[in-house]
């Protein structure tokens, strides 16, 4: 019930490199997805919405500030273990789905060892 992903080498790499620079090397809905890249990676990944996606933190309007101050640098997709996403891949919160709603609609996705990453420091598609 509680697997941690145990994230490739390529997307382990991924996270390290330059984790130095960012407040965090990525985020990701859940704190269990959290441990496993930070576990894998040794760099500090954001867990949205909490222990399993349902806390309302951070809001939108957080996350926005974070990712235009350059603190975040990835965003990776991918479901709780509670059940799953649903059809927007994301926890319980409405926070949850609203990052990830505006991740997807304003960055460009890569797959990366069979995750969807997103850079958050690239220019947006959409603003």
């Amino acid at each position: 019930l509680l697997d941690s992903p145990e994230p490739g080498p390529g997307l382990t790499t991924m996270l390290a490199a330059d984790a130095d620079k960012y407040a965090w090397t990525a985020a990701v809905v859940g704190s269990n997805n959290a441990a496993g890249y930070q576990l894998a990676s040794g760099a500090p990944v954001m867990a949205i919405g909490g222990f399993n996606g349902t806390d309302p933190s951070p809001t939108l309007e957080q996350f926005q500030a974070d990712v235009a101050a350059r603190q975040i640098h990835y965003f990776i997709r991918g479901g709780v273990g509670f059940g799953g996403f649903g059809g927007h891949d994301t926890g319980g919160s409405h926070e949850a789905t609203d990052i990830a709603d505006w991740v997807q609609a304003h960055f460009v996705p890569m797959t990366v060892d069979g995750k969807v990453v997103y850079d958050l420091t690239a220019a947006p598609t959409n603003s």
